[in-house]
């Protein structure tokens, strides 16, 4: 999943990015307003993360226009208001959610764990396709009975090709999701977290859920009912 983080305080957004990276998320970030508008308008994100208070158009204005031009990536407002007539303003202008500064990081994922499922097939936190299981809280994957290691990227994969069971995803659209803009991949990467995570998905059953589609991508699909 990607995501932009708009926000215009140093430590806060260092500490936020390297925090949101180490659960999986690919991060791009802007610390101004006028910034962070160029980024959401001209790339894909799956979660805006943006702090109201922003040098040059403030967050408000920010979302605000993000609606204006249609854009219905899902908003979550960071404040450090607390006034009622602030979170009204935010949630008015077209964001989906606030959180109030200081918070819990805890809190942060789960409300960005929320906003991504809002269109979503699955709305459960807890993915599943056939007897895959994979826990987007804990990140803790299973196979029948087994359990599955994954690193942060592997876990990263297998959530969106879990978020998409029998689309067909290029090795593009791969990328976009994993990496941030900044650091996107050689055109091989993706066919290697492919195969690191066949050889513990796959490899030890006959029946497989990654499937190769020449020419195009990957595809996840449920091997009792292919």
């Amino acid at each position: 999943m990607r995501i932009l983080l708009v926000e215009d305080e140093k430590k806060m957004r260092s500490l936020l990015k390297q925090g949101l990276e180490e659960q999986g998320y690919a991060v791009d970030t802007a610390d101004n307003g006028d910034d962070g508008l160029h980024w959401a308008l001209n790339f894909s994100y799956d979660v805006l993360v943006l702090d109201i208070m922003l040098p040059g158009k403030d967050g408000l204005t920010v979302c605000r226009e993000l609606r204006n031009q249609r854009i219905i990536t899902p908003v979550l407002m960071l404040t450090a208001r607390d006034a009622v007539d602030d979170r009204v303003a935010g949630l008015d202008c077209g964001a989906d959610d606030y959180l109030v500064k200081p918070f819990a990081f805890r809190e942060l994922l789960a409300r960005i764990r929320a906003l991504s499922r809002r269109d979503s097939v699955q709305k459960s936190a807890t993915l599943v396709v056939g007897d895959l299981r994979l826990d987007t809280v804990t990140h803790l994957a299973q196979r029948g009975d087994q359990l599955i290691a994954l690193s942060t990227k592997e876990y990263a994969l297998l959530e969106l090709l879990m978020q998409h069971p029998n689309h067909v995803l290029s090795r593009t659209i791969i990328a976009e999701h994993l990496w941030s803009y900044d650091g996107f991949p050689d055109s091989n990467v993706v066919d290697v977290y492919i195969r690191y995570l066949r050889k513990k998905i796959d490899d030890d059953h006959e029946d497989k859920y990654i499937r190769t589609i020449r020419g195009t991508g990957y595809q996840l699909v449920d091997p009792h009912q292919a």
